[in-house]
């Protein structure tokens, strides 16, 4: 019995180091704080999958992303500011939203507290204002 459980532990030992030899701990490292490029894009994508109604968008403005610290760390971020409409199509009056970026994407877009987006230079977004439900709009 005693060699039956030596050999059982034998076996689980080196079974053990085997599955820690192969398998590789090759997390690729994402570097948060890369430029992002396709900003624009990402958020009219994000805009048009949640806004109740992402046609006819009055006064849309955005700022290019800059480095700002969030916590203890730095993130590109850029503000958004627009009046959009609801399911009834009449207009909301103007939200402003803050939009996170880590490794060079979009990660969050949430409504901007109160003094975040106050230093913003903020830019016209006609992409925004001319977004609809279909791929081709014209």
């Amino acid at each position: 019995m005693h060699n039956v459980r030596a050999r059982l532990c034998l076996v689980l030992t080196v079974g053990s180091l085997l599955a820690a030899c192969g398998s590789s701990d090759k997390t690729p490292i994402v570097e948060p704080n890369i430029p992002p490029t396709a900003f624009k894009q990402e958020i009219l994508d994000t805009l048009r999958r949640t806004l109740d109604d992402p046609t006819n968008v009055h006064d849309a403005f955005l700022s290019d992303p800059v480095l700002t610290p969030v916590g203890s760390d730095h993130r590109y971020t850029s503000c958004v500011r627009y009046n959009p409409r609801d399911l009834n199509r009449t207009y909301l009056g103007n939200k402003e939203r803050i939009a996170y970026f880590f490794g060079g994407h979009l990660n969050q877009l949430v409504e901007a507290d109160k003094g975040q987006c106050a230093t913003a230079a903020y830019k016209p977004f006609p992409e925004l204002e001319k977004l609809c439900y279909a791929n081709k709009c014209n």
